[in-house]
């Protein structure tokens, strides 16, 4: 079984800049795709950013210019946000796509989310 988890929200100012981090551990082969969404009071859930296996990246227009998908050293993917507004306030998911075992199933697991607050 595989499992990832969000780190790195917070309150911060808008202006101001976060660095959310997504681990996937368990019985990992690869990690291939890692895609953020978020959640904000009252709307649906959106694509924020994703990051190929080959190292592609796209964003939302929303966030374009602003914020950064990349992969870290082992099974780590961030997303740097710069020039937060309060309209980013959500609570942001991490997606992974994950080779499992000897490399013969994917599976796909979600994390819990983590908490986002920006204020104006």
């Amino acid at each position: 079984q595989v499992q990832v988890l969000e780190s790195g929200g917070d309150l911060v100012q808008a202006g101001g800049s976060l660095k959310l981090s997504c681990r996937a551990f368990g019985n990992i082969y690869r990690l291939d795709g890692v895609a953020w969404h978020r959640r904000a009071p009252g709307k649906e859930r959106e694509l924020v950013a994703e990051i190929t296996k080959g190292g592609r990246t796209d964003y939302a227009d929303s966030v374009k210019g602003r914020f950064t998908i990349y992969r870290g050293d082992g099974n780590t993917v961030y997303l740097q946000m710069n020039a937060l507004k309060p309209e980013d306030t959500a609570v942001y998911y991490c997606n992974a796509d994950v080779l499992v075992g000897t490399g013969s199933r994917r599976q796909a697991p979600w994390g819990q989310g983590t908490q986002v607050t920006v204020s104006s």
